[in-house]
């Protein structure tokens, strides 16, 4: 056998020199060396054989413009003769498989891997024939390939074969005979890795399509689509135990070309995602994480093709496909559309929008069927309220009416979070009323239709029931902030009673919910803070509210914290933009309670021993005293505050008092500006004259 191989290389040595000379047609040389070579059947020493004889007759085929016979009818011959070396290679190499005991088969499995480019050069010289035209690769050279790949019934030829057709011959050329080659793929074995043969197809061909807008009606002429996805239908069908994740991948392929070569249909996306609902209903929730990863990267692909978010809210089976991801992929999935949301700064602008934006984004507003807020990584978790967060503040129009059907729509949606989302999108969506209601401070008028009208105080009755929401979750530092916000927003449309309401429910959370001392600190800081801005109330009104101030202030459970408030009340009762509030005699009181508060403090320090603080207190009430001074407050007097100053130089000489080198540098700034105030002179140099530092 090895010597009749020897002779078979020496006569294909002497064909080739035999067709150089010319004696005899180069057509008839090769046919006969091609039969010749059939006396060789042991598979690797026959495919070594013929891949010699493609390599040595390679620039000696009669091709159009070759110098060996080319004319149209000498073409045909070459085709024919690669093709039937083609056909006999392919053979020897799938007989390879079944050489050797079984104990070695992987090794042969390897072996012929290796061997498979000796069988694709043949398709590569058929590339190379320029006598090939569409009409007859479409005619002679496609049929016949594709018989043999069909006929070899061997998983690792046909995918390495369907492999090389894909990428020897030209896109031109796969477009035109597009519903032969994928006629072909339903008739592989279902171990061939189909997926992976029509994805690299549907990659070039959108290659295609990208390199020239004047392909495009060529794909629309031979319904590029519509074949693809048929062809798809079709082999998922006819594989019946490909696994999940290999049909969701054809399903992202087909997807990844229609967005590259017909972007302008939404109907074919809208199509595709319509078949992965269909293959997926036979599995409620997907368990293989690889398909889940490939749902997600199918349903990314319109966000990032579009850079909208809103193309994807007209995708009718957008979210029947997201219903099939179990609640952890549901909520990465709804993170990446928020993302894509923040990135393109997309606004959306109506109600009907919102609803099916808010359906997609369930999984984060609140529990889905098995999962619990509480369950979650508390990082992850305020995370993700964080991102919904800032989604509701993209949601925005600039008719008052739709922007209140919005606020409507996203408030059923996040009512229903839990305790524990609620502090997160409650926020947002009470600063979107807010800045609804000043649109609507000059408008008088309802939404037509609308059970709620577009009045500001209809629209504060909203936030009330939101803000109560937050009062019970229990957040009531949150809630008391946001009541005050409202309180403000009253005091700007001129609303007393609702202003009222808002500043009493604050009082209640304060007195009831507020335990903590900072926390109490800081709320009736805030409460004052509020209450010096607002204009709106009646004298009754008014008093009543400083009254509970000054009264929550001095009940504080540190002394220095009740001095703080204490003196910080007194700017309730001299307001410089409001005439009607200039009361220097209850300014004086609340100063003066503080001084003895501060007194007292300091009388508690000396029995301690080494603390302190409390003669800052003084340093800081007799800063209130300078600028009621200068606000021209008749009942603060020059001798008011050099009896201060001498009270604090007393204290820091006295011997139970430690050094404060804070005081100290607080005290003499003060004493530097009141020397600078009489220096300057004028009219407020001489109010300090009778002032001695």
């Amino acid at each position: 056998m090895n010597l009749f191989s020897t002779l078979a290389t020496f006569c294909l040595e002497l064909g080739s020199v035999y067709i150089k000379s010319k004696e005899a047609p180069a057509k008839d040389v090769l046919k006969d060396l091609v039969e010749m070579c059939r006396g060789v059947q042991h598979p690797i020493r026959g495919l070594f054989l013929r891949s010699y004889l493609a390599q040595i007759s390679r620039d000696k085929l009669p091709d159009i413009g070759s110098e060996y016979e080319g004319d149209a009818d000498s073409v045909m011959d070459a085709v024919e003769f690669v093709l039937q070396n083609f056909t006999e290679m392919n053979k020897l190499w799938v007989r390879l498989q079944h050489q050797g005991p079984g104990r070695v088969r992987e090794k042969l499995e390897k072996e012929r891997s290796e061997l498979r480019d000796l069988v694709g050069k043949n398709l590569h010289v058929l590339g190379q024939i320029e006598g090939v035209d569409l009409g007859m690769y479409k005619d002679a050279v496609l049929p016949r390939v594709l018989e043999q790949i069909v006929n070899c019934s061997d998983d690792l030829a046909q995918y390495y074969l369907m492999d090389c057709i894909i990428q020897v011959f030209p896109d031109e050329y796969h477009l035109q005979t597009l519903e032969t080659l994928l006629g072909a793929c339903p008739q592989l074995q279902p171990t061939v890795d189909v997926k992976t043969v029509l994805s690299q197809l549907m990659e070039r061909l959108s290659n295609y399509a990208a390199s020239s807008t004047d392909v495009l009606p060529e794909f629309l002429q031979v319904e590029a689509f519509a074949k693809l996805s048929s062809a798809i239908g079709r082999v998922i069908e006819a594989q019946v135990n490909m696994p999940i994740v290999g049909a969701i991948t054809l399903y992202v392929s087909l997807l990844t070309f229609t967005l590259r070569v017909h972007p302008d249909r939404l109907d074919y996306v809208d199509q595709v995602l319509g078949a992965c609902v269909k293959k997926l209903s036979s599995k409620p929730k997907l368990e293989d994480q690889r398909a889940k990863k490939q749902v997600v990267a199918l349903l990314s692909a319109p966000l990032e093709k579009y850079n909208d978010a809103v193309m994807a809210l007209t995708l009718s089976n957008y979210p029947r496909v997201m219903d099939h991801l179990d609640n952890e992929t549901n909520k990465v999935m709804a993170m990446v559309i928020i993302e894509s949301i923040m990135k393109n700064y997309t606004c959306i602008s109506t109600a009907d929008q919102v609803e099916v934006l808010f359906e997609l984004i369930k999984g984060l507003i609140k529990d889905l069927d098995g999962t619990a807020a509480d369950e979650l990584d508390e990082e992850d978790f305020n995370e993700e309220q964080n991102s919904v967060a800032r989604l509701i503040h993209m949601l925005y129009n600039d008719d008052p009416e739709e922007l209140l059907k919005i606020i409507c729509t996203v408030k059923k949606s996040i009512m229903k979070g839990g305790p524990r989302r609620l502090p997160f999108t409650v926020p947002p969506l009470i600063f979107s009323a807010l800045r609804l209601i000043r649109q609507l401070q000059s408008q008088d008028g309802d939404v037509a239709g609308e059970e709620v009208p577009a009045t500001p105080k209809k629209i504060f009755q909203i936030l009330n029931e939101m803000i109560e929401s937050l009062s019970a979750v229990p957040s009531p530092e949150l809630a008391l902030r946001l009541y005050l916000q409202c309180a403000e927003a009253a005091n700007d449309c001129g609303l007393e009673p609702v202003a009222y309401e808002f500043f009493t429910q604050a009082f209640v959370l304060y007195e009831e919910e507020i335990a903590d001392s900072k926390a109490q600190v800081t709320a009736i800081h805030l409460i004052i803070g509020t209450l010096q801005r607002l204009n709106v109330f009646g004298v009754e009104n008014r008093d009543t509210l400083t009254h509970k101030a000054t009264g929550y202030s001095a009940k504080l459970l540190k002394k220095p914290d009740q001095c703080r408030a204490v003196y910080a009340c007194s700017h309730l009762f001299w307001v410089d933009d409001q005439d009607g509030i200039k009361d220097g005699e209850r300014v004086l009181l609340c100063l003066k309670r503080a001084l003895r508060i501060a007194n007292a403090a300091q009388q508690m320090a000396n029995v301690t021993r080494g603390n302190s603080g409390p003669v800052t207190l003084f340093v800081e009430i007799l800063n209130k005293y300078l600028y009621f001074f200068e606000k021209g407050n008749p009942q603060i007097t020059s001798a008011a505050i050099q009896g201060l100053i001498e009270l604090i130089t007393t204290e820091m000489q006295s011997e139970s008092t430690a050094p404060n080198a804070a005081s100290d540098a607080f005290f003499a700034s003060t004493l530097r500006y009141i020397q600078f105030q009489k220096q300057k002179g004028g009219a407020m140099g001489e109010k300090y004259d009778s002032v001695k530092v």
